[in-house]
């Protein structure tokens, strides 16, 4: 098939205006002469007001793999399990009421910081690992996720797509740190909302769509009260999973003031909930349209690309302008997410490993460049395991529950429980990472060797091992 040429123009739009955006911020932005050039480079030199806060954390928050996997969870599970949009609601609120004030008002630079100040570095360093490892197979993920996207409806190559929006986003994300990512977020979160909300009377008037509430059965979806199990860890893990990662504390840390940090928590929480409407009712679409009048068809769900969803809604039920400016929207939301990942990662890693454990003497100077470097590493390592890997999504379903079931006990902890002493800390890690990869994961084929309770050999673990690990790992830093 030929290339969208209007497609694939309307797409440079996007990726110059974000890359001019980013350039800019960081050349026209001016930071105290008091303020450090960590400081400067990872939390903006503490400066960003309240409106500025509030978009960022609403961009980094409604991603790619937000939009679209709340298309795909809508189309595929129903509202019923689709636990993402309220889950991480309720936890941007809890980790603006029971982190954000408290870390900001301590000027730390780093989630890493209070666990560093209580646990000491190697603890520190076994948490840095479990971090990256969620930060880099959720932006493979995502660009996959987007590569694949940008392949099928603006028909260019897979490679291609995803080094592209890859590039763009570690070029900008290296020139300005912070203060570009916080002002790119602005811009991106604009498209995201322009091209969603326009291509939503496009889709909802189609004549292959009809009314949605006719399936309604299919789109809310049914509850087993013999997966309850599986619910509840899967809403408990969603929602307290949203707290421990860099990109959210790198924003709550760089605004002016701690009550500051929790207002723009609480909005950015309400935001992405209003935010993820669309994709709700796209999902809801691709239950209800008549997909055998599309040129796929079949529906996406019945050819096993629900991942899909999303862009093949707007593809095949939008005209071709809208839905290329819909798709820019989607982009927009995965490079949102990508800087925030890798600009998070190589903070930590320059901020508490590099200048903690290796050189505890360099210098200002030599520190940014290490961050530049961290950047073009990390975001370089996701671009080519979202290429090569193709088991990535289900590396990143392994990961995040990492993230959740070590991260945040150990920043809970650290915060909260400062009596809490580092042989605790690397029991409770060292337990909980052997119960959760011990639960197993289908999605990579990982066999269960734990068997808990209620196991079932076709549905696997239906008992909530995320949440047991959590918090077996509490109460050993505890007792």
């Amino acid at each position: 098939m030929a290339i969208n040429v209007v497609g694939l123009v309307v797409l440079l739009l996007f990726y110059i205006v974000i890359l001019i955006v980013g350039v800019v911020a960081a050349r026209r932005k001016k930071m105290s002469t008091k303020v450090t050039a960590m400081e400067s480079s990872i939390v903006a030199g503490r400066d960003l007001n309240t409106v500025v806060g509030i978009f960022t954390v609403t961009a980094t928050t409604v991603g790619g793999g937000y939009i679209n996997g709340t298309a795909e969870s809508i189309a595929t599970s129903g509202l019923v399990w689709t636990l993402a949009p309220f889950g991480i609601f309720i936890g941007l609120i809890l980790g603006g009421l029971l982190f954000a004030k408290k870390m900001r008002d301590h000027n730390y630079l780093t989630m890493l910081d209070p666990c560093q100040e209580v646990y000491g570095n190697a603890l520190v360093f076994m948490v840095y690992l479990a971090s990256l490892c969620g930060d880099v197979f959720w932006t493979a993920s995502i660009l996959s996720a987007l590569g694949t996207s940008l392949s099928v409806i603006v028909n260019i190559p897979l490679t291609v797509a995803i080094v592209t929006s890859s590039a763009v986003t570690i070029i900008y994300t290296m020139i300005g740190q912070m203060i570009s990512v916080a002002y790119t977020d602005i811009a991106q979160l604009l498209f995201i909302t322009f091209g969603l909300v326009l291509s939503l009377p496009f889709i909802l008037t189609n004549e292959n769509v009809g009314d949605i509430s006719k399936s309604s059965d299919t789109w809310v979806g049914t509850f087993d009260i013999s997966f309850a199990g599986q619910w509840w860890d899967l809403f408990v893990a969603m929602t307290l999973g949203t707290i421990p990662w860099q990109s959210y504390f790198q924003r709550v840390l760089s605004v002016r003031s701690g009550r500051q940090a929790q207002i723009l928590s609480v909005v950015g929480a309400s935001s992405a909930v209003i935010l993820v409407i669309p994709s709700v009712i796209i999902g809801a679409v691709a239950t209800n349209a008549d997909w055998n009048k599309t040129n796929l068809g079949q529906s996406p769900m019945d050819l096993n690309q629900g991942s899909m969803v999303l862009p093949l809604v707007l593809q095949n039920f939008t005209p071709n302008v809208v839905a290329v400016i819909g798709l820019g929207a989607i982009s927009a939301a995965v490079m949102s997410s990508m800087d925030s990942s890798i600009l998070g990662s190589s903070s930590m890693f320059t901020y508490n490993i590099y200048a903690q454990l290796f050189r505890t003497k360099a210098s200002d100077s030599e520190l940014l460049w290490i961050q530049r470097l961290a950047i073009l590493f990390v975001g370089s390592l996701a671009t080519v395991i979202s290429i090569f890997v193709p088991i990535v999504y289900g590396l990143f379903i392994l990961a995040a529950d990492i993230v959740f079931v070590i991260v945040l006990p150990q920043l809970l902890c650290a915060v909260h429980f400062k009596w809490t002493n580092s042989y605790g800390a690397i029991v409770g890690y060292l337990v909980s990472v052997t119960f959760r990869i011990g639960a197993g994961e289908p999605t990579i084929n990982l066999p269960a060797l734990i068997v808990y309770p209620d196991y079932d050999v076709e549905t696997g673990q239906n008992f909530p091992f995320r949440t047991f690990a959590f918090v077996t790992s509490i109460l050993i830093l505890i007792v």
